[in-house]
């Protein structure tokens, strides 16, 4: 490693720092230029006394021809050469990560990236094929993969070639590959048989866990998310307005929709918020330090246990389908307000519901006839005296 002290020498804007010496002992110096080019200060490394065979009047020389413009620095020529590369699987990645820094879901990505698609890194877009494509979905179904898992990294690579052509990286004639995406069928809609639902708040009542059995009731009042609730700060219920703020992040621990969203707050979450204590965290329910709550899985699993709630149902997503499927069986609200209290970016994501509201319509209808035969009966004995 060179040393940090810059040793002058006889001549303008060259100087040395002393490194360990390549492939044998002592050190050797190692030469920089300091010039300017277009008012720009700039400095750059020359070589190494050795290796390089460097002497202080040939790194002058060459410190010369560097401001006269006859020759480039290393990094212009890394940069010509990164320039003049084509572009292949991994270099539009790397890309597509510097110009989305801060997108959600890149260190989700990323993970894929490494275990499912860095064999392909070397390859050019054009050598990214349909049977090519066909083959890794193939392949990925055999080691045992979910249609989820299989989509989602089908998803990336398509996203990375396409990004490369919407930026001018790539032209379309470079993409011979088509992406049929995996038909996923695994939209499960959870609920509770009521016995099942008072038999879970009568553990909640009873349980030596009452954070979890809090924060899951939260989620049946409110239809809330669980990174929602591990996020919920005092600050984001108004209590005035009678609303909590759902704050969108990027690290995907606020809303979903990566933007910011408010539900109402009903009586029953008021009552519930109310009992729970305030302490010094700003997090409603916040962890061992006061900071953002990691993980309650296993308090919350033992809960489901004590209630006796099948091993299939997830404790946080399942009571928030459960306060959606309540909510529309009563017919009382429309799709869309639906759409709003579970914060959906579409109508599609609310549509699963729309059998029970569907149900509870026809129920109401029937009652209406019910009611229309009851007066035409009635009707016709007062007419028969």
């Amino acid at each position: 490693m060179a040393s940090s002290k810059r040793i002058k020498t006889q001549y303008p804007g060259v100087y040395y720092r002393e490194a360990q010496r390549i492939g044998g002992t002592g050190t050797e110096r190692i030469y920089y230029a300091l010039y300017k080019r277009d008012g720009r200060l700039i400095e750059t490394k020359i070589g190494r006394q050795f290796s390089d065979d460097l002497t202080p009047a040939k790194a002058a020389l060459i410190r010369a021809q560097l401001i006269e413009g006859r020759r480039s620095t290393r990094k212009e020529l890394r940069q010509a050469e990164m320039d003049n590369a084509p572009w292949t699987i991994l270099s539009l990645w790397e890309e597509y990560k510097r110009r989305k820094p801060n997108l959600k879901g890149i260190i989700t990505d990323q993970n894929r990236f490494e275990v499912h698609l860095r064999h392909l890194q070397n390859m050019k877009p054009e050598e990214i094929t349909t049977t090519l494509v066909d083959n890794l979905q193939l392949s990925l179904a055999n080691s045992g993969k979910k249609p989820g898992t299989i989509k989602n990294v089908i998803e990336l690579l398509r996203r990375i070639i396409s990004f490369g052509e919407k930026k001018g990286l790539i032209t379309p004639s470079q993409i011979c590959a088509h992406f049929e995406m995996p038909i996923l069928n695994n939209q499960k809609t959870e609920d509770l048989t009521p016995e099942q639902l008072n038999n879970l708040i009568a553990a909640i009542e009873s349980t030596k866990h009452k954070k979890a059995g809090q924060m899951m009731l939260l989620a049946l009042y409110t239809g809330m998310r669980r990174g929602e609730i591990f996020n919920l700060k005092w600050e984001h219920i108004d209590w005035y307005r009678g609303f909590i703020n759902i704050v969108g992040r990027d690290d995907g621990l606020g809303a979903k929709s990566g933007q910011c969203e408010r539900i109402p707050l009903n009586d029953l979450a008021r009552q519930l918020l109310s009992s729970v204590p305030k302490g010094q965290s700003r997090y409603v329910f916040p962890g061992k330090s006061g900071g953002r709550l990691v993980d309650i899985r296993k308090q919350a699993d033992a809960l489901k246990k004590e209630a006796g709630l099948p091993d299939s149902f997830r404790p946080f997503h399942g009571l928030r389908h459960v306060y959606a499927s309540l909510l529309a069986s009563t017919g009382k609200v429309s799709m869309y307000e639906l759409q709003k209290l579970m914060t959906h970016k579409s109508a599609a994501m609310t549509q699963r519901y729309a059998h029970l509201r569907d149900d509870a319509l026809k129920k109401a209808s029937q009652t209406a006839s019910e009611a229309i035969l009851k007066a035409l009966n009635t009707s016709s004995r007062i007419n028969g005296k």
